[in-house]
C-alpha cells in the first residue's frame, strides 16, 4: 500500500500455538500514512490476526527492547465446554489444589534465574527476569494463571504452568518446586502446559516514548 518494503519488529516471540489478545510491533517510514491504513490491514489480513490501531512514537522508540512489563494468562477448563476447546487447555479428570498452587505460585517472586523453565539449548544471553506476579483464580470450570514480568524466556510461562499443575495434582510439593527452580535445570521441571491454553495479554512501555 506504501509502495516500499516495510519490515516490522515486535514486541517479542512465543512458541506455535499461543495466542495473543494485545501485541506491538514497530516499522520506520518516512511518508505520511493513510488515515484508513488500520481499514486496509484488517482488509488484507487473515481472519485470526486483527490490526487496532497505529501510532507515532519517538525515532528510538523499539517494540522489543522498550517494553518494560508483560503479562499472560493461562487458561484451563476444569468442566468440558466445547466452547472453550480452542483457547484452553483440558484438565477435566484432576482435582486441583489451587490454594498449594498459589503457595508455589508465590514462591516465584523469590527468583530472579529461571533457567529451570527456558526451553533447552535456547539462544538466550542470561536466562533472568524479574517477575512480579504470578498467581492461580478459580472461576466456573475453569483456572486462570496470571504471570507478569519484565522478559520471559522462551517457553518459560508453559513450563511454569506445567509445573504448577503438577503441585496442583500433588506429584510435586511446595518444597520440591523451590528445589526445582535452585537446579537451574530444565530437566528437573515438568512437560510444558499445551500452548493453546496460552494468552498475551498485555506489553507496557514507558509514557516518554510516545509523541
Amino acid at each position: 500500500m506504501l509502495r516500499k518494503d516495510i519490515y516490522t519488529t515486535g514486541a517479542g516471540r512465543t512458541d506455535t500455538g499461543v495466542h495473543a489478545r494485545e501485541m506491538f510491533a514497530h516499522f520506520d517510514v518516512e511518508e505520511k500514512l493513510p488515515d484508513n491504513l488500520v481499514k486496509k490491514l484488517n482488509s488484507y489480513l487473515p481472519p485470526d490476526i486483527s490490526i487496532k490501531s497505529i501510532f507515532q512514537v519517538k525515532d528510538s522508540a523499539h517494540a522489543r527492547f522498550d517494553a518494560v512489563r508483560r503479562t499472560y494468562q493461562y487458561f484451563i477448563s476444569t468442566q468440558k465446554n466445547p466452547f472453550k476447546q480452542r483457547f484452553h487447555a483440558q484438565f477435566l479428570h484432576y482435582d486441583l489444589d489451587v490454594e498449594i498452587m498459589n503457595k508455589a505460585s508465590e514462591i516465584l517472586l523469590e527468583y530472579t534465574d529461571f533457567t529451570s523453565f527456558s526451553k533447552l539449548h535456547s539462544d538466550n544471553k542470561t536466562n533472568e527476569c524479574a517477575i512480579y506476579r504470578a498467581d492461580w483464580e478459580q472461576r466456573e470450570g475453569e483456572l486462570i494463571f496470571t504471570i507478569s514480568a519484565n522478559r520471559f524466556l522462551r517457553n518459560m510461562v508453559r513450563a511454569i504452568a506445567g509445573t504448577l499443575i503438577d503441585v496442583g495434582r500433588g506429584k510435586i510439593d511446595v518444597v520440591k518446586f523451590r528445589e526445582i527452580i535452585e537446579k537451574k535445570d530444565r530437566t528437573f521441571a515438568s512437560t510444558s502446559a499445551p500452548a493453546k491454553g496460552l494468552v498475551l495479554i498485555n506489553v507496557e512501555y514507558p509514557q516518554d516514548i510516545l509523541i
